[in-house]
This record gives C-alpha cells, sequence and structure tokens, in this order.
C-alpha cells in the first residue's frame, strides 16, 4: 500500500512540474484553466550555441536548468576570466551580486539564435511569451527593429540593456524569494523521485548544475530526464 501511495504522489509531483523545469517560467500563460504554453524559448541542440565548457557546460551554474530548454533567454558572461552561460538575465544578475568579477555580457539574438555583446541588444520586455526565472518576459535582438516588430506582434516595451539590467537588479530580491520558496518545493518533489529512480549518490554537490552533470555521467537515475532530473538536481543540492 505505501509503494502504490509513493508511486501516486510522485506522478502527482511529475505533472506539476509540467510548468517548465526548475523555475523557468513565471508569469506568462499561467493563469487558471489554461492550457501550459508550448516552450517558447526551447531551440532544438544543433542551433543551440554552448560558451561554457566542462562536464556541466549544458545547465546554468546559478540554477541547474538545461541551456537549450530556454535558450532564447540565455545569457552568458566572463565570471573570473572564466566563460560561464546562464539561463537568463536573472541568473546573471545573480552572478553580479555573488562579488565575483563579470565582464564581457552576451545574450542570445533571437532573430539569428547567435550570442551578441548584451549592450549592443535591444530586448523586449513584458511580451506575452514566457519569462525566464522572471515575471516579466525579456527577449534580446541585434537590431531596434527587429525589436520592435516582435513588440508589435506579442506586446511588450522594447528598451535596451543598461535599462533592462538596472530593472533586473531592483526587482531581484523579490524575484529570487519567490524563486527559493518554488525551488524549495520541487525540491522535496526531487527527493521523491530520487528515493524512488535513483541508485544512492554520496557526493555533495554545490550546484543543481553540478548535480545534473553526476547523474548523467553515472547514469545514476536510469531514464531520468527534463523536470525530473531538474527536481532531484535540486534536492541533491540542497540536501
Amino acid at each position: 500500500m505505501k509503494k502504490v501511495l509513493l508511486v501516486l504522489v510522485i506522478a502527482f509531483g511529475m505533472t506539476a512540474l509540467a510548468q517548465a523545469e526548475g523555475m523557468g517560467q513565471m508569469g506568462q500563460g499561467m493563469h487558471k484553466g489554461m492550457k501550459m504554453p508550448k516552450n517558447y524559448r526551447m531551440v532544438p541542440m544543433g542551433k543551440a550555441q554552448i560558451l561554457q565548457t566542462g562536464p556541466a557546460k549544458m545547465f546554468c551554474p546559478k540554477c541547474g536548468m538545461t541551456l537549450p530548454m530556454f535558450y532564447r533567454t540565455n545569457h552568458a558572461a566572463k565570471v573570473d576570466g572564466k566563460m560561464e552561460q546562464f539561463c537568463s538575465i536573472h541568473c546573471l544578475v545573480e552572478e553580479m551580486k555573488s562579488g565575483k568579477k563579470v565582464t564581457d555580457a552576451q545574450v542570445v539574438d533571437n532573430s539569428t539564435l547567435k550570442f551578441i555583446p548584451a549592450e549592443k541588444a535591444w530586448y523586449v520586455v513584458g511580451s506575452s511569451k514566457p519569462g525566464t526565472m522572471s515575471m516579466v518576459s525579456k527577449y534580446a535582438f541585434g537590431t531596434k527593429e527587429a525589436a520592435e516588430k516582435f513588440a508589435g506582434k506579442f506586446g511588450g516595451k522594447v528598451l535596451p540593456y543598461a535599462e533592462v539590467l538596472k530593472m533586473v537588479k531592483a526587482d531581484f530580491d523579490k524575484e529570487a524569494a519567490m524563486i527559493a520558496k518554488r525551488q524549495a518545493m520541487m525540491a522535496k518533489k526531487g527527493e521523491m523521485i530520487y528515493k524512488s529512480k535513483c541508485k544512492p549518490i554520496e557526493e555533495k554537490f554545490a550546484t543543481a548544475a553540478e548535480a545534473k552533470a553526476y547523474i548523467k555521467a553515472h547514469d545514476a537515475c536510469p531514464g531520468l530526464r527534463g523536470k525530473p532530473l531538474q527536481a532531484v538536481g535540486l534536492y541533491l543540492k540542497s540536501r
């Protein structure tokens, strides 16, 4: 009976995770009674530029989310001289607030899917497309004309990087608190999935990205991927 209840709880938890991997989606398209929108931010693996290196290169170093799944909002920067890639400008700002030296900020140009200098980008803020790690979506373009065309179709305000960065920094503490609460809930679901699906893991992890990379490299949770994998990564980081 206990095993049946555990399976039901895990199934419910995995359904709840269908919102997005980790805390990827907040705000857009989340009203009651509405179907979850397709992940507009995701691109095929072959179209995603991965600028960082190492075993965990496919994951955001701050929140652990899989980078190609949120590629259209990806940012990157040199952190103490080493390139890091983030799922969102929120996670970039989190790194800026860590005290490390963050330089050469870049962002994905939604017209070409290539990285460009963030300071040269034009952002559409608050469109109908989903946000990443934020209640307000932010998509970047290489030209103001491309940003205005996107805003004309999906709504939102066209702003330069400097203004968007200022906005994200101002809202950071509020959104970080919201993310922390939801990630804690997801980590609890991750614990249930881990106990049901994974081999014992003794290692300690500083980030969810490290945990997910370890799981993939050692096949520690056979067949686990996507949102359940993110949940287990968050659990392993927090335990």
